[in-house]
């Protein structure tokens, strides 16, 4: 059987069920054996939902590195999506120690986007733009606003930040 989508789905448009199953609107199912096709919204098992832009593709689950050039895109993108942003540098000790949380963090909340900005020489503009004064620092992002703002490595802080930004 082959699923053919008839519009981009941005992740939004996934209802989650379980697991990796979500409810994808406007599909055509259409069988090979006999050309049958049946219009309607099915249960599709997919590996991920994902947002594309033409900067970038994020993916839900994941945690993807973004630059000054791709942050806002994917932000804009994101529509209401919640996202969190790392803000980090290569050399920071406690940056290095929460990543791995923060991932886990990305993997627990399948309805919100999680974005690592490396606040080098390269990215020094956009990281001024969002007033980083140190690192790590948390940016919780909706609707293209900065809502929440955790700074330091407190892996408690964040998850609960996250979670009064959900209940919004």
């Amino acid at each position: 059987m082959v699923v053919q989508i008839h519009q981009v789905c941005l992740p939004s448009c996934f209802t989650k069920q379980s697991m990796d199953i979500y409810r994808i609107p406007s599909v055509t199912m259409f069988n090979k054996k006999n050309g049958n096709r049946k219009g309607s919204s099915s249960s599709v098992q997919v590996p991920r939902p994902s947002l594309e832009t033409s900067a970038r593709t994020v993916v839900i689950g994941e945690v993807t590195e973004v630059s000054q050039d791709t942050f806002w895109p994917l932000v804009n993108a994101a529509g209401h999506k919640i996202i969190v942003l790392d803000m980090y540098t290569q050399w920071c000790n406690p940056c290095k120690v929460i990543a791995p949380k923060f991932k886990e963090l990305s993997q627990k909340f399948s309805d919100v986007l999680f974005l690592k900005l490396d606040c080098n020489q390269e990215n020094k503009a956009l990281a001024k733009e969002l007033g980083l004064k140190v690192v790590p620092t948390f940016k919780i992002l909706k609707d293209s606003k900065i809502i929440k703002e955790v700074t330091g490595a407190k892996f408690d802080n964040l998850a609960e930040a996250i979670d009064e930004v959900r209940s919004l």
